[in-house]
């Protein structure tokens, strides 16, 4: 797979409107778990190898557990995500797969048993930001780094 072209070097003023939108997720007071969590949840669900591999590596250097961050793709299935983060996954799902799911009230009610409204409205600004780097990565075939292989010892 071959890039198609670097947008941040082909338009640098909408890059940099990303850029905002970004800085403000990273700035508005979310847990870095969640904002983790949201990132790398969506990124699973829109086929983003790029994203994926930079939210690993990010989650990781942050502290998260291998377990937490390698059952993101089964949450469903899985013990290790507490109520808070598993109300949060399926929000992430359903805003991500709008056309799909259309946001039912199934997705929202248990979100608003463990957030604010505030916290909806900037998860959810955060979930609409992750899904533009997505589109912009995969959409350009942007290509993640290749890292050195681990030896055996």
């Amino acid at each position: 797979m071959q890039p198609r072209l670097n947008f941040f070097k082909a338009a640098p003023e909408a890059y940099q409107a990303a850029l905002a939108l970004e800085n403000f997720v990273q700035s508005c007071g979310l847990e870095r778990r969640f904002i983790h969590l949201i990132k790398l949840r969506a990124s699973i669900i829109n086929g983003c190898a790029f994203c994926v591999d930079m939210h690993v590596k990010e989650a990781r250097h942050d502290g998260l557990s291998e377990q937490w961050i390698n059952l993101m793709s089964v949450w469903w299935e899985s013990p290790v995500y507490d109520d808070k983060e598993r109300a949060l996954l399926q929000w992430v799902d359903a805003v991500t797969k709008i056309a799909e799911t259309g946001i039912p009230d199934s997705a929202y009610a248990p979100l608003r048993d463990h957030f604010t409204d505030q916290e909806l409205v900037n998860i959810t600004v955060a979930i609409g930001a992750i899904n533009i780097w997505n589109r912009l990565a995969v959409g350009f075939r942007s290509q993640h780094p290749i890292d050195k292989p681990a030896k055996a010892a």
